[in-house]
């Protein structure tokens, strides 16, 4: 990854305790790719907010971990989502819309 563009995304479960697991998943779908564990930061009014995995890889090698999500979605409980957010713009991917998500990931990210 030197010398490439290094895009930082964050990432959050509807389900907290996914979140090792997207984390596991990530890692292994990407191994080049930076994933860590970070505390939430609450919202206006929020008195704390649940840990998030932050995602730096260059684009390229981000829009790959994103389309992976489905796959990873696909196996688990119904209703479970992860919300991707990249320079303030947010993407929910659920297990019920696989073939948006690749649609729609290289124009979220402007690639």
């Amino acid at each position: 990854m030197s010398g490439a563009h290094l895009v930082t995304a964050e990432l959050s479960v509807s389900d907290y305790a996914q979140l090792r697991s997207l984390a596991e998943y990530l890692r292994l779908a990407s191994p080049g790719m930076q994933v860590t564990r970070s505390p939430g930061r609450p919202g206006r009014g929020e008195q704390g907010a649940l840990d998030v995995l932050i995602i730096a890889a260059d684009s390229s090698v981000l829009v790959a971990a994103i389309k992976v999500l489905p796959e990873f979605l696909r196996f688990r409980a119904k209703g479970l989502s992860v919300t991707v957010t990249v320079k303030d713009k947010k993407l929910i991917v659920t297990g019920d819309n696989p073939e948006e998500v690749t649609a729609i990931v290289d124009r979220f990210l402007d690639t």
